[in-house]
């Protein structure tokens, strides 16, 4: 079933010189595939004018990159930016519910190595990971840290090799962060996810946009009216909260940080403990990125058609395994939709198995290109940064002068035009004796 790019009638013919070592469920899909790809990268302005600089300065030439993020088709054309500076690109998904079947034949027929499929296994998950290591990457491009653990704990002998590794995604980062306090990680690492492109607006508008989107179009379910609790009050619980707000719903906050939770307060959202929200929740989203946010005794307290959705990286945050505990019985009802049936008669819906909501549901697209065209932009120029400087082993942020480099880009595109400072309002700024 699953292709090493096996080309057959129903594959367009240009496509027959761009046979690579992929692994994908069904080339058949590459045309669509690639009329997707197309679309998003008229989206995804930043990233054409970086794919025709790459063009031009071949930066790559040479480097073999291998990624492990979402694979849908605003992925593909980061791949294919890349391919365009000269780099060997392999790919795959990081997480089994997020891959799109069509993208990955797409980006096949267009010259990248793709591994994965939609529903992979665990063990098929870890393959394709390694696939993509067999290919000696000499930068990596991760969501989420798995390949990268994958290389420190499987793969040690390809460690010399790479040069350094992106990070997309803020459970990624904190992951990395603990292993290079306990002195396990032994390369450099561009932490995109803390780039101001990258979190401002991927985190906050994106996953607050592509949860609801998935969300509604999963359930068909309306927001105006209902509650909604929102636990973890970062940059992407923002962003959902904001949302939620902005649909009508009523928003409850829960958080473990005091100084979020007052935010979050004076912002104009009820903030209570997860055990008294939930009472009150038609809908729990969770984006905290840590495990048991909603869990044990949680569930008694839930409401009758109570509905949850995680939109953090792992499916660790609602504890499936304590809600199957208290049910009776578990039914698929919808595509991406569980129904649990708890003990006391009441019916739980789990949308997505407890993944990544955006990605995972059936009608989960993730973010939409045009923020995408920002984070991705951020790692193909962190990428480059890696190649051309000589970093140290550990976790350091995205340099300030590729985040101006891209906001400027991006407001180009939009055809806006800021202010600049006059010479003398520099001089002011920089001239501390100088009063009112």
């Amino acid at each position: 079933m699953f292709n090493n790019i096996n080309y057959g009638d129903h594959v367009s013919k240009s496509y027959e010189n761009y046979a690579t070592s992929s692994k994908v469920k069904d080339m058949s899909l590459a045309d669509e595939g690639i009329r997707k790809i197309k679309w998003v990268q008229k989206h995804m302005p930043v990233l054409e004018h970086i794919k025709k600089e790459f063009e031009r300065t071949k930066p790559f030439e040479g480097i073999t990159i291998g990624s492990c993020l979402h694979l849908e088709p605003k992925t593909i054309n980061l791949g294919l930016t890349l391919q365009a500076g000269g780099a060997e690109v392999a790919m795959t998904g990081c997480n089994p519910l997020s891959t799109h079947d069509d993208a990955t034949a797409g980006g096949a027929a267009l010259g990248l190595n793709m591994y994965g499929w939609r529903e992979e296994n665990e063990e098929e998950y870890y393959e394709t990971i390694n696939d993509v290591l067999d290919h000696k990457p000499d930068i990596i491009i991760d969501d989420g840290a798995d390949m990268i653990l994958v290389l420190h704990q499987e793969r040690k002998e390809l460690l010399k090799k790479v040069k350094g590794a992106c990070e997309e995604t803020t459970t990624g980062v904190h992951r990395l962060d603990a292993m290079h306090k306990d002195g396990a990680l032994k390369i450099p690492l561009v932490a995109v996810n803390d780039a101001y492109t990258k979190y401002l607006f991927d985190n906050r508008y994106g996953t607050g946009q592509s949860t609801f989107d998935a969300i509604m179009g999963t359930t068909n379910m309306l927001i105006a009216g209902k509650t909604i609790v929102v636990c973890g009050y970062g940059w992407c619980g923002r962003g959902v909260a904001t949302r939620a707000s902005g649909l009508g719903g009523n928003v409850i906050v829960t958080e473990v940080d005091a100084i979020r939770a007052l935010e979050a307060k004076m912002d104009g959202y009820r903030v209570m403990k997860v055990t008294e929200a939930v009472k009150y929740a038609d809908l729990i989203i969770t984006v905290t990125g840590n495990i048991n946010v909603i869990s044990g005794d949680d569930f008694k307290y839930m409401k009758d058609g109570c509905m949850l959705a995680n939109s953090g990286h792992f499916n660790v945050e609602i504890n499936r395994g304590d809600l199957e505990h208290q049910s009776i019985a578990v039914e698929q009802v919808r595509e991406s939709i569980e129904q649990f049936t708890t003990k006391d008669g009441r019916k739980i819906y789990l949308l997505a198995d407890g993944r990544l909501v955006n990605l995972a549901a059936e009608r989960g697209q993730g973010h939409p290109a045009e923020i995408m065209d920002l984070s991705f932009a951020a790692q193909a120029l962190s990428a480059k940064y890696i190649l051309e400087n000589d970093l140290e082993v550990g976790v350091i942020k995205a340099p300030d002068e590729l985040d101006y480099e891209i906001a400027g880009l991006k407001l180009k595109a939009m055809n806006i035009e800021i202010d600049s400072l006059s010479i003398r309002q520099k001089e002011y700024l920089d001239d501390w004796q100088e009063g009112t």
